[in-house]
């Protein structure tokens, strides 16, 4: 059976398109604009369950996020938001921000007549009487969106194998190469996931790659003799093995050393 997913940013969501979409009984994951949404305003970013953290391993090092779902409504109704907080990205706004705020005041001293037509600087200001000051009730507002992402989605199951990164290549037999083995691995992951079903389970891939980076080896070699043992099994492994018709070596084999 084919899937398709829709994947767009925000500047391409609007209340149609989420309802087309709806409509096919497609899986969309959307950016949400969350500075104008009233639903993620008074609602999604009002909720006080927990987030999760979420370590990311990137080209140029790990990315620390915390991540929470939130649902609204029940049913086939019901809308889904997946919500994130970067940390680094945080910071940066707070930053960023900060330097806005720093020029504003410079700027207030010399007369606000030329900051009206600024949006950087609008944004932060209020006005009393025929003068401009800084708004704390908009600084706090803003704060609020330091670091963060909000999805909408009806995309029901997340697999790693969607997961990617830019990878730059300098020859065409690298990127022939780089296809060729990432179709390999879609065309595995497809087959597996067809022999784990016919024993009745599903695997969920993320949690399988964590339970395979747990399972380990070691060989000791000692008297003249080879000792070799491995971790348990932990999770899914075990039953993953099984309907793929591979049969794990014993926890400890011992023989002869050459």
């Amino acid at each position: 059976m084919n899937r398709a997913c829709v994947v767009a940013d925000r500047g391409m969501v609007s209340a149609d398109t989420i309802a087309a979409l709806d409509a096919l009984g497609m899986e969309y994951i959307l950016g949400a604009r969350e500075r104008t949404s009233r639903v993620i305003r008074d609602v999604v970013l009002k909720d006080k369950a927990a987030m999760v953290p979420l370590v990311l391993d990137r080209q140029h090092g790990e990315t620390q996020l915390w991540v929470k779902e939130i649902r609204i409504g029940k049913g086939k109704a019901a809308q889904r938001y997946i919500v994130t907080v970067n940390e680094a990205e945080a910071k940066k706004d707070r930053e960023d921000r900060q330097a806005i705020i720093d020029g504003l005041q410079a700027q207030l001293k010399k007369g606000d007549k030329a900051l009206v037509g600024n949006s950087a600087y609008r944004r932060y200001l209020r006005s009393r009487g025929n003068a401009f000051e800084i708004d704390p009730g908009k600084l706090a507002e803003e704060a609020r969106f330091d670091g963060l992402s909000v999805l909408r989605t009806l995309f029901r199951a997340a697999k790693a194998s969607f997961d990617t990164r830019p990878v730059f290549h300098q020859a065409d037999a690298a990127i022939r190469g780089h296809v060729f083995c990432s179709f390999l691995a879609l065309t595995l992951a497809k087959e597996l996931n067809r022999l784990c079903g016919a024993r009745g389970f599903q695997p969920e891939w993320q949690k399988l790659l964590n339970d395979l980076d747990r399972l380990q080896q070691a060989t000791i070699e000692k008297g003249g003799k080879v000792i070799t043992t491995r971790t348990h099994v932990t999770g899914q492994v075990g039953n993953v093995f099984k309907a793929a018709g591979i049969a794990l070596p014993h926890n400890i084999s011992e023989h002869p050393a050459d």
